[in-house]
């Protein structure tokens, strides 16, 4: 079985490869060529692993080279990972966003179409499609609300995957994700900006951690437990769409918590709002907010509804939040050290 993943230089590339390779498959991965010539999270890899994977320079916004790609690899399976996925960036520059999430999606469908129709494609969608949900858990079922430029994006790669799948039909499935985390998580993400910034306290920082909404509410997990459900996904007979996360929902304010109670400091919060500090036993600021960091438009209130996924795919969460949370606090303090 040969696999293909676009953005296996990112945080699901990372696992979905090591995933991958230990089934047996013959793994290709797409990267952008840059002038250090650095692969991101596969550099990460141990190099037993990294060697195994088979690296093709290119951008997924350059249709002639995904298609000349997929009619040379003709890959069985093809995981769509590759966007611009940091949500706060898409309200600083959409096109960009716009140009990688909607038209690399096109582009990555028509070389399917075109090249090689029996390759079966996995896309990655998010639980930001949801936006801010009048209802709660969110299913497959659950109405789209899109409020950013990235999950405007994502909505567009949603419909063309289910368009291209019903109009020429090809085997195609949308992931909905709900937040999924790791210790590869990259450093502008809230929950990887919490664990270093936990880490570099522990190591004497006099730095507080700046945040923005602390009372966003968000349902995360393990990325490694949901790269199984991708695979999951394109084993079925029928391709179909999923919603993947663990149904439990917790605040900013709370993942900070937790991190904290990994180095045995438990946080006091005092102030409200904008205003709002964490401070340690001692009286020492830990955390702080910035109005920087809060979105134009927050979309939060998530919670998974992920039956769908456990009757078909026999698929569930086995990472809790409080592991999760440890898993990142102790990689952050391990590089650290």
């Amino acid at each position: 079985m040969k696999a293909l993943i676009t953005g296996i230089s990112g945080q699901d590339g990372y696992f979905l490869s090591q995933l991958l390779l230990s089934k047996g498959y013959e793994v290709h991965g797409i990267v952008r060529r840059n002038s250090s010539m650095t692969q991101g999270t596969m550099d990460l890899l141990p190099e037993h692993i990294k060697s195994n994977i088979i690296v093709h320079y290119g951008d997924i916004t350059d249709g002639n080279f995904l298609s000349n790609l997929l009619m040379k690899e003709k890959p069985e399976e093809m995981y769509h990972l590759a966007a611009q996925s940091f949500v706060g960036y898409s309200f600083q520059n959409a096109l960009s966003t716009y140009d990688v999430n909607i038209g690399g999606t096109l582009n990555v469908c028509n070389a399917v179409k075109d090249a090689s129709q029996d390759t079966r494609l996995y896309f990655a969608a998010t639980s930001e499609l949801f936006g801010q949900p009048r209802v709660t858990p969110q299913n497959e079922t659950t109405l789209f609300m899109p409020r950013s430029p990235y999950a405007v994006s994502k909505l567009s790669g949603l419909w063309t995957i289910r368009t291209y799948r019903e109009a020429y039909r090809l085997y195609m499935t949308n992931g909905i994700l709900f937040n999924h985390e790791s210790e590869v998580r990259g450093p502008e993400f809230v929950t990887r900006k919490i664990t270093r910034g936990v880490a570099q306290i522990k190591n004497g920082s006099p730095d507080p951690i700046i945040l923005g909404n602390l009372s966003a509410v968000k349902d995360w997990g393990y990325a490694r437990d949901y790269v199984e459900g991708m695979w999951m996904m394109l084993q079925q007979d029928n391709p179909d769409d999923f919603v993947l996360g663990t149904g439990e929902s917790h605040t900013v304010r709370e993942f900070a918590e937790m991190a904290f109670d990994v180095i045995g400091e438990k946080i006091r919060w005092v102030g409200s709002g904008v205003n709002e500090i964490g401070l340690s036993q001692e009286g020492n600021t830990l955390v702080k907010v910035s109005r920087e960091f809060f979105r134009p438009l927050e979309s939060d209130n998530y919670r998974a509804d992920y039956s769908k996924a456990k009757k078909v795919l026999k698929w569930k969460p086995e990472t809790t939040f409080a592991d999760l949370v440890k898993i990142m606090v102790e990689s952050d303090l391990k590089s650290l050290n």
